[in-house]
């Protein structure tokens, strides 16, 4: 939001499953949840391994995060891993009021790392999941990641999302123009030997976007003066301008199209911006918000943050056509634009879910911030964060949490994640400062 109200200003802007039923349903949309209390043992390891207590700390950490589940203190366990080899003794899981229980073991050896691991529903006495999982050893967090998805999913019914990378602008120094920004990248829960560096901080950076495909960023740069947009890849660990547009002065706001072969963004000449789609094999360069040629020179439109559903037929955007900040979606084409935006304050940032039912859209009204979700028909609009600034949501993979950056007041910038009911924020770790963050797909391993 702060670069978008700068613009503003300035261009006017694979295993076994046992059949049994969990008693437990989840909907983290609607009313109270209770978090499951779970009990995550250390994973059975050779002698002298840590390997099982440090796979069973991230687990117990991606599970609590998510706040629909409540993780036992170890120092109450009744049994330790080696006698969890055999059947758990469930009358004494249940003393400690356990409602699931997990359990495995973790081999290492040829270059791999393997888990075996087993859900129990511990007041029916039953097995629930059981699954072995394996990786290059190199990528052993990773795996603790994919059990706590396999975990999430057979509980609560929804796909996980620990086994994700996120991207974010570290920042560091000063408030202002000495403010140094770089490009960082992590795994989900922030551990510090995940962070990669993708850019050094010479040229500030901001609004990083995933491929869907994972293997691409798209994000802002003003390496060359004024913004533009770059794309780092992922596998060459390499950036380059993603294209010079002669007749432009800047290109910003960048998202990739659901099946990663286009980038819609906006491109600004004069005092008008509109949304444009480039083939990303072709080069070709496609105006979706043409604005008649006898109103752009009476006046300037701001067309930006586009966005496409997930289907990839429909746009969301922002525009200030009818005098305000609001939300329109067109089709894929750039016809049929219509608004969908119609409460207090101005709307901008908006995000198509990957569920495709809701769009998350960032709201300023009276001095204060909020991120908010409606439909796609722009009913059922709510609030689930506020404050003296947040903006910039991101959807998790799964569609129901939402990474956000905030300030408060002459405060720190950080990331948080809330879930779709609003009541569980949780703080991302990042090593320094953070804004604009971005949420990958599920990794494939």
């Amino acid at each position: 939001m702060r670069f978008f109200k700068v613009l503003f200003a300035v261009i006017c802007f694979t295993g076994f499953v046992n059949s049994s039923a969990m008693a437990l349903k989840i909907e983290i949309t609607q009313g109270q949840v209770k978090a499951t209390p779970i009990a995550i043992t250390p994973f059975f390891a050779s002698a002298g391994s840590k390997r099982g207590e440090e796979l069973a700390q991230i687990i117990t950490y991606d599970l609590k995060s998510s706040g629909l589940f409540e993780p036992l203190n170890p120092a109450a366990f009744v049994q330790n891993a080696a006698s969890l080899q055999q059947l758990p003794r469930f009358a004494d899981w249940r003393i400690l009021n356990a409602q699931c229980l997990l359990c495995g073991t973790v081999e290492e050896s040829g270059g791999q790392i393997k888990v075996q691991f087993r859900l129990f529903d511990v007041f029916k006495g039953e097995q629930l999941l059981g699954l072995e999982l394996s990786v290059d050893k190199a990528k052993w967090r990773r795996l603790a990641h994919m059990v706590a998805d396999e975990v999430y999913q057979r509980i609560t019914g929804e796909e996980g999302y620990f086994n994700t990378k996120l991207a974010f602008i570290d920042e560091s120094g000063p408030k202002g123009k000495k403010r140094i920004r770089r490009l960082l990248m992590m795994d989900y829960d922030g551990a510090v030997d995940s962070i990669q560096e993708l850019t050094k901080g010479e040229s500030m950076v901001l609004t990083p976007r995933f491929a869907p495909n994972n293997r691409k960023i798209a994000y802002l740069s003003y390496e060359k003066g004024a913004p533009q947009v770059y794309v780092h890849d992922l596998d060459s660990k390499s950036s380059k301008l993603l294209h010079k547009f002669e007749g432009y002065n800047m290109s910003f706001a960048p998202r990739y199209s659901p099946d990663s072969n286009c980038i819609v963004m906006s491109l600004q000449k004069g005092g008008s911006s509109a949304i444009y789609v480039m083939d990303l094999q072709s080069k070709k360069l496609t105006n979706l918000t043409a604005h008649d040629a006898a109103t752009a020179a009476t006046s300037h439109h701001i067309d930006t943050s586009p966005c496409f559903a997930p289907t990839g037929d429909k746009i969301v955007f922002t525009s200030d056509r009818g005098g305000t900040e609001n939300l329109y979606v067109m089709d894929k084409n750039g016809g049929n634009p219509h608004r969908i935006s119609f409460g207090q304050g101005k709307y901008s940032q908006p995000v198509w879910s990957p569920r495709g039912d809701l769009i998350a859209f960032t709201k300023s009204l009276g001095g204060v911030f909020y991120i908010g979700v409606m439909r796609p028909d722009g009913s059922d609009e709510r609030t689930v964060a506020s404050g003296y600034m947040v903006e910039a949501p991101t959807w998790s993979p799964n569609g129901r949490v939402l990474m956000y950056a905030k300030e408060e007041r002459k405060g720190r910038a950080q990331l948080y994640a809330i879930d779709l009911t609003g009541r569980y924020e949780q703080k991302i770790k990042t090593p320094r400062e953070a804004s604009d963050g971005a949420w990958s797909q599920l990794l494939n391993s």
